[in-house]
C-alpha cells in the first residue's frame, strides 16, 4: 500500500497499473496533475502474511487540490499474483 501511494504522488502510472489485479486493472490511468498527495495514514490490515494470499488494508490519504485539504478514506482489497501482491479494488 505504501509504495502505491508513492507511486500516486510522484505519478508513477507504470507501477500502479503493474500493482494492480489483472481483471481490474484499467487500460491506461490518468492521473490528475493538479493533486499533490501530503500524507499517508495506515489505519489496520487484514492478512497480508507469508501465509495469506490476500487482505485489506484501511488507509486515509491525503491531499491538496486547487489550494483546498483533502483526504481519502478507503479499505483495499489485495491479493497475490505470480508471489506479489496487487491492489484489487475497494471493499465496501
Amino acid at each position: 500500500m505504501r509504495s502505491r501511494y508513492a507511486a500516486f504522488a510522484v505519478g508513477d502510472t507504470e507501477y500502479l497499473l503493474r500493482t494492480w489485479s489483472r481483471p481490474t486493472r484499467p487500460r491506461e490511468l490518468q492521473l490528475d496533475p493538479g493533486i499533490s498527495w501530503t500524507g499517508l495514514d495506515i489505519h489496520g490490515a487484514t492478512g497480508g502474511t507469508a501465509f495469506h494470499t490476500e487482505g485489506t488494508v484501511e488507509f486515509t490519504a491525503r491531499f491538496t487540490a486547487g489550494g483546498r485539504a483533502g483526504e481519502q478514506h478507503e479499505n483495499s482489497r489485495f491479493v497475490r499474483e505470480d508471489g506479489a501482491w496487487v491492489y484489487v479494488d475497494e471493499v465496501r
